[in-house]
């Protein structure tokens, strides 16, 4: 009979530098007064984004849903006047496993009242060279918009481009994969996760801003033709570390955008998900203008210590948990 492996898949100087850097992180934040929060992994509500999937339990004949994010209870908390506030924790994601992929993850989530997503951008990239220093030398930052990252690495303009096209490149890259459909949208995520991504990082932190308004269902929209959104995402080493917005406040708007999400849901034979009620309240109530984001920080780890498969970050994944 064989015993049964026991031992973690990261090295102890890796988890030792994993701890040290989780208390950085909460350094940073407490010489910036902004202060710590603690929300419910449960809820009885879920994402209705149609790329997430969400892990269920049931507790006193109700389902709850185990969260993807922290983001809807932690801007409750804005809305009842908490100010900037961060929050380190698990979430779980479904049929999401990987050289870069864990059904359970860490996130750092924080949001800023009074900034915007540029501002935002700006102190990411300060946690990060903080991060950095004496793990892995880092270049000068970038910023480019997502019209930009594509033309320069695809040869594509997204705002223009037919499925027909982003076809034809998937498959002058050699991208085995079946029909998406008619969503253009999922053929730009194919497409920006195959062949943009890869590109971004190599040396420095490049930031992805001004992505399609369909592509962001929590940002405001700017100005302008042809509409985008106020989202931008982190990349580092090729791999995108971070998602972050200027937030939406209309309660309306985003009530509007979860019925079309599910709308969306249905047409892919996906489930409708349950609405979260409480944060459309607190969004009516008055969300502060803020900026938000969520970054990784897993691949953060892999990143800055060089570990090529998320395994190398982790203590026990799910195979062994």
């Amino acid at each position: 009979m064989l015993t049964a492996d026991w031992r973690p898949t990261a090295a102890m100087i890796q988890l030792r530098e994993r701890a040290q850097i989780l208390g950085e992180i909460r350094t940073f934040f407490a010489e910036r007064d902004v202060w710590e929060v603690e929300t419910p992994l449960l809820s009885a509500a879920a994402t209705t984004d149609p790329n997430l999937a969400s892990l269920s339990t049931v507790y006193a004949g109700q389902h709850y849903y185990l969260h993807t994010s922290p983001e809807f209870p932690m801007k409750r908390l804005l809305a009842a006047g908490s100010g900037a506030i961060y929050q380190l924790c698990r979430v779980f994601r479904d049929d999401e496993r990987g050289r870069r992929h864990h059904p359970e993850f860490t996130l750092l989530e924080w949001y800023r009242p009074g900034y915007d997503e540029n501002q935002l951008m700006g102190e990411i990239e300060s946690l990060l060279r903080s991060l950095a220093q004496g793990r892995r030398p880092l270049g000068p930052g970038q910023r480019l918009t997502y019209q930009q990252a594509f033309q320069r690495h695809a040869g594509l303009n997204p705002h223009t481009a037919t499925v027909v096209e982003c076809a034809q490149l998937a498959t002058k890259q050699g991208i085995q994969i079946a029909d998406l459909g008619p969503d253009i949208d999922l053929w730009l995520d194919l497409l920006m996760s195959e062949v943009v991504t890869p590109q971004l990082g190599r040396d420095g932190p490049v930031f992805i801003t001004d992505f399609p308004a369909s592509q962001s269902a929590l940002a405001r929209l700017k100005p302008g033709t042809p509409v985008v959104a106020a989202r931008f995402e982190l990349f580092l080493a090729g791999m995108e570390l971070a998602n972050g917005f200027h937030e939406l406040t209309d309660a309306a708007e985003q009530r509007r955008r979860f019925v079309a999400d599910n709308t969306k849901r249905r047409a892919q034979g996906q489930p409708e998900m349950p609405m979260d009620e409480r944060f459309l309240a607190a969004l009516a109530a008055g969300l502060p203008d803020c900026a938000g984001v969520a970054l990784g920080v897993d691949r953060l780890l892999m990143a800055l210590l060089g570990q090529p498969c998320i395994d190398g970050v982790l203590s026990f994944p799910i195979e062994i948990s």
